[in-house]
């Protein structure tokens, strides 16, 4: 596959962008857990005093008609356009793709498709109809890091993302509370049933929800837990890698079994480059 991009569908005028902005006055905030169900390699605690200056943070994470925005001003092509491929969630795909695609040993739930990119998130013959106020996917963190610049901001760090999505709270363990469903309410879009073969769906979605999906946090912002992983500014280690960089968040594919990173202090990684159709991002910007 050549990895040459198709044409651009242009996002109908009246879907809007959600590009709405939180002014955050910054402060000191306890970072991080010490939870007996994090996984060791995920380096979450010691919980420690953190401090952030103000700063300003998308309510939403970024959508596919707000990316749209900025490829046709900017004819950016993504990692995931320039390599021809990306990783696509095995049950997403037609039989005829799962069948030629190939899978990681330790994660075959996921399928390297050609083809598959932010605007055709399943592969060939797959759209963004229906999705235009869905999280953007299939983004490496340079596509982030792009985007955000155009936008007149950056790549929110860790210590601001994890300061944003408490939404006020210390130490709890959700962006909204202790309680996963409160009430019975489901609060995020992670995986519902038995990870990774049956997935009920119970909260609304089997995939991506909109960007405004559930209730926003105590801060205003929106899915802040599960629905997409976003990409943050910090290297996974402090002085290690830079080509590994931090995602947070969770996302539609967290269950308790596997992965239960849809805690507010809980952290993941992934290559720079890396690309999937669960991974996507949030805008900062300096006060």
């Amino acid at each position: 596959m050549s990895g040459e991009p198709v044409a651009l569908s242009v996002a109908p005028p009246e879907v809007p962008t959600y590009d709405t902005r939180v002014t955050l006055p910054g402060g000191t905030f306890r970072m991080g857990s010490e939870d007996s169900d994090a996984n060791p390699g995920d380096a979450e605690g010691p919980v420690r005093e953190a401090r952030v200056e103000a700063f300003a943070i998308d309510a939403y994470a970024v959508t596919t008609a707000r990316f749209a925005e900025f490829v046709e001003d900017t004819g950016h092509r993504t990692d995931a356009e320039r390599f021809g491929w990306s990783y696509v969630f095995a049950k997403f795909l037609p039989g005829h793709l799962r069948k030629i695609s190939p899978r990681p040993d330790a994660t075959p739930w996921w399928c390297g498709v050609e083809g598959a990119t932010w605007r055709t998130p399943e592969g060939p013959g797959s759209d963004l109809e229906g999705r235009w106020d869905h999280p953007v996917t299939h983004v490496g963190w340079a596509d982030a890091v792009a985007f955000a610049a155009w936008a007149g901001g950056r790549l929110p760090t860790e210590a601001e993302w994890e300061y944003a999505a408490r939404g006020g709270l210390d130490q709890a363990r959700y962006a909204w509370g202790d309680e996963l469903t409160p009430d019975g309410e489901h609060m995020c879009n992670i995986w519902q049933g038995t990870f990774p073969t049956k997935n009920t769906a119970e909260d609304g979605y089997a995939g991506t929800a909109p960007v405004h999906a559930f209730h926003p946090n105590g801060h205003g912002l929106y899915n802040v837990a599960g629905n997409v992983w976003e990409w943050n500014a910090d290297p996974w280690e402090a002085g290690g890698d830079p080509d590994t960089r931090v995602m947070r968040g969770g996302s539609y594919l967290c269950h308790h079994s596997y992965c239960n990173r849809y805690r507010v202090a809980a952290r993941t990684s992934n290559t720079a480059d890396s690309t999937s159709g669960n991974t996507g991002f949030r805008v900062a910007y300096s006060a």
